[in-house]
């Protein structure tokens, strides 16, 4: 049996966001910093980010400088950032969890080199030539978080073996996330057998009407595709599924953290601390396109025990022992 950790959750920590970036010394390099969403919910990757920068030799505010902008969920505000943070002529411009906002810095510089996290196929999203060789300016780390809807249908329905109904939420205006994440999870459950009916949400006000429609078509269980919106709304997202009483699966740890029921993707974290140490090496001399698109080696299943037992339902054994945490 795979070892487990047995996780108890004693309250939310606070984190304390760091803050703005000291100005800039005299000959100090500057990394532009383009997020999709938010500052409060991206605090711990920004923290992974900075770790894997120190791990190459570079400390904000001793000989590196972060110029931070984020587009708040706003995915039409990428472009005017991107063009904002070229003006200012960063060694490097880190682009963390969404090709779009890479596409956006693309777009103002081939010369900037760009280092990217991202769950959209770099290829088809147009970010590098191949993963093995980017050619360009741009590399990074793919979680594959957009390939991942098979999986995680396969696990909603490895504990409900009598579900037929699912539903798979997604945001509209992060095409290159949720087009995958669509055809990936209807592909699987017509060879199941089932149904899977798309909900979409692109702002705070759509997650409740989607849920609504979810009720009202009763679907058995839901699939989470990854977005930075859902991330920005973790708590809500998963209070809702527990008021609803559907059974849902996500796409990172954080959810089942706060109460969601599973979750199964990329570690994270250590993705974020991997860009910071691209950063440095491009910073150090190497060039993006030299430089592979690392993609991971290791997936997290997460099983939240406690909200499972409140929807009265009992987790089969050898579920139980493939996750890799299961909170109590």
């Amino acid at each position: 049996m795979r070892r487990r950790n047995f996780i108890t959750l004693l309250g939310g920590a606070a984190v304390a966001w760091p803050l703005a970036a000291r100005a800039q010394q005299p000959g100090m390099p500057v990394i532009g910093y383009l997020g999709a969403g938010t500052p409060e919910t991206w605090a711990n990757v920004v923290a992974a980010f900075r770790k894997g920068l120190a791990e190459t030799g570079y400390v904000e505010g001793r000989n590196l400088v972060i110029d931070f902008r984020f587009a708040h969920n706003e995915f039409h505000r990428l472009p005017e950032l991107a063009a904002d943070l070229v003006r200012r002529r960063p060694v490097v411009i880190a682009t963390p969890s969404s090709a779009a906002a890479t596409l956006a810095a693309k777009a103002e510089t081939t010369t900037i080199p760009i280092v990217f996290s991202t769950g959209a196929d770099p290829v088809q999203a147009g970010l590098v030539a191949s993963l093995n060789r980017p050619g360009g300016n741009a590399t990074g780390v793919n979680n594959m978080s957009g390939e991942l809807g098979a999986k995680q249908l396969g696990l909603l329905r490895e504990l409900l073996p009598g579900a037929t109904r699912f539903a798979v939420l997604v945001n509209p205006n992060n095409r290159l996330l949720a087009e995958p994440t669509v055809q990936d999870a209807q592909a699987t459950a017509s060879t199941l057998g089932l149904q899977a009916e798309v909900l979409y949400a692109g702002t705070n006000r759509d997650i409740d009407t989607a849920f609504a429609r979810l009720v009202q078509n009763r679907a058995d269980a839901l699939v989470v595709g990854p977005d930075p919106l859902f991330n920005s709304r973790l708590v809500q997202l998963a209070t809702l599924t527990v008021y609803h009483r559907t059974p849902a699966i996500y796409f990172d740890r954080a959810f089942a953290e706060v109460g969601g029921m599973l979750s199964y993707g990329a570690d994270v974290t250590d993705q974020h601390r991997q860009l910071g140490v691209y950063a440095g090496r491009i910073l150090k001399g190497e060039k993006a396109a030299d430089l592979p698109v690392l993609r991971p080696t290791k997936f997290e299943f997460v099983i939240n025990l406690q909200t499972a037992r409140t929807f009265g339902l009992e987790v089969p054994a050898p579920l139980l022992a493939r996750a890799d945490a299961v909170i109590e």
